[in-house]
């Protein structure tokens, strides 16, 4: 899969959502329940409520890209089981983490923060 530069905000939503979704219905999931701006740039998960399929929403600068994984063996972690509210943020390197279906997504911060200009400013 190709996946975005590091700076690429990513975000997983956390209820399960029907597979059969696709653009305009995951975009409207982006905005409505999720409150973020599609032309952004950010990239947006949603995993199935069997946990055997993912889809990720983003914008390439010319167009929505859809990409759809099914696992052939295990699952995608399951956002809804995680504590708290609202989407769930995650590194480009957790995301790959979790395309590939590993148990430790979504229970401990496995990567830092992406880096920003506040950050730098803030541990100076």
């Amino acid at each position: 899969m190709i996946l975005p530069a590091r700076a690429v905000r990513v975000w997983v939503h956390r209820p399960a959502v029907d597979m059969r979704k696709s653009f305009d219905t995951l975009a409207a999931i982006v905005r409505m329940e999720m409150r973020r701006e599609l032309l952004d740039g950010e990239l947006f998960v949603f995993v199935g409520k069997r946990r055997r399929h993912a889809k990720c929403l983003w914008w390439d600068g010319t167009g929505f890209c859809v990409l759809a994984k099914r696992m052939s063996k295990g699952r995608f972690f399951a956002p809804w089981e995680r504590r708290g509210d609202g989407a769930i943020a995650l590194t480009t390197s957790e995301l790959a983490l979790l395309l590939e279906g590993s148990d430790l997504v979504g229970r401990i911060d496995l990567s830092p923060a992406p880096w920003t200009r506040e950050t730098t400013r803030t541990s100076v």
